[in-house]
């Protein structure tokens, strides 16, 4: 009887020491995967040709409940104001200083005040390309939101994004706490998650993920070892010597808060009214397959194409900017 039991000692002993072997050698393989940086992408770095810059807000800062203080840009509302505000969430690698520069400014100028936000691991927000946990980005927002209403405790505020920050800004609209923040969400050339059909390969070229690093991490986290998540996993076509304006690379637990939590989750649960605007001519989305992709799922949601505008061309190309600056400031909350 002794001898059987040490026996099965032994066995599970055996067997531990392989499942403890096994994770260490993944682990071991995660670090030593490289992550490739795709080449430049000439159609975003030109994006910021004709842009003015002049009028560029300063960059100011709010701290964090955990203390770190991030960046924002607030646009005054200039003309006839609207009583109306719009919080705008750059795409990927972006801040906000970028070319979303021209978007932000055109709101703002049609009389309602913006506020345009560095996500944490971007531009003047905390460490480039890093969070700290899943879900920090949301706690994030909460605190801008309270600081926003500070100086307009009353003013309804409409949340934007574009591409990435789209599909996060898809990610609050669909999140219980958020709901009551905002009055509308306006989605720009949204990327809605990496099984959407709305995607193109690699973003166009746009981005290059780290897959067996990614499906590591993952496989670990099903294991109950949630470790190495500020491993980089997603690599962006940036120009080189960009660093000091944009961010080159994400961990793996900023792209996964930077986006939907999966677009099929997401957009049943929003309740209040949501635009989305996509370019015709988009290299990095298909745009004609949001109206199908998302009205499947939420029949309420406005979908409209911008011809002849690309990626980067609906906050940059004048038409494409008119047009989602007029809507921000005109439509209503009962308005999707």
């Amino acid at each position: 009887m002794a001898m059987q039991l040490l026996r099965g000692v032994l066995s599970l002993l055996k067997w531990g020491l392989c499942a403890v072997g096994a994770v260490a050698l993944l682990v071991t393989a995660l670090i030593a995967t490289p992550l490739q940086r795709p080449n430049e992408l000439r159609s975003v770095s030109d994006s910021a040709k004709g842009i003015d810059w002049s009028s560029l807000p300063p960059l100011e800062r709010f701290q964090a409940r955990d203390g770190t203080w991030l960046g924002f840009r607030h646009y005054a509302a200039k003309g006839a104001a609207t009583d109306r505000g719009a919080i705008f969430i750059h795409g990927s690698s972006g801040s906000s200083g970028t070319v979303n520069h021209a978007l932000t400014q055109a709101i703002a100028a049609r009389g309602v005040e913006s506020w345009a936000l560095d996500i944490r691991g971007h531009g003047g927000s905390g460490t480039r390309g890093d969070i700290s946990y899943v879900g920090q980005l949301e706690d994030d927002l909460v605190d801008f939101v309270a600081h926003v209403r500070k100086s307009a405790p009353d003013l309804p505020l409409t949340l934007l994004g574009h591409s990435a920050g789209a599909g996060f800004s898809l990610r609050v609209a669909a999140t219980p706490i958020m709901q009551d923040m905002f009055v509308r969400t306006v989605l720009i050339a949204p990327y809605l998650g990496y099984d959407a059909p709305t995607n193109k390969p690699n973003s166009g070229g746009w981005a290059n993920p780290d897959i067996p690093r990614f499906l590591g991490l993952a496989a670990l986290r099903k294991l109950g070892i949630d470790c190495c998540s500020q491993l980089p996993v997603l690599a962006f076509a940036v120009p080189p010597n960009s660093e000091k304006l944009l961010t080159a690379t994400y961990s793996d637990r900023l792209m996964r808060n930077f986006a939907t939590r999966g677009y099929r989750l997401d957009l049943p649960r929003v309740t209040h009214p949501m635009t989305i605007f996509g370019g015709a001519e988009d290299e990095m989305m298909i745009s004609d397959k949001y109206a199908d992709t998302v009205q499947a799922l939420k029949p309420s949601v406005d979908v409209r194409i911008i011809d002849g505008v690309n990626h980067m061309g609906m906050v940059t190309n004048p038409k494409a900017v008119s047009a989602i600056a007029e809507d921000v400031a005109t439509r209503g909350s009962g308005q999707s």
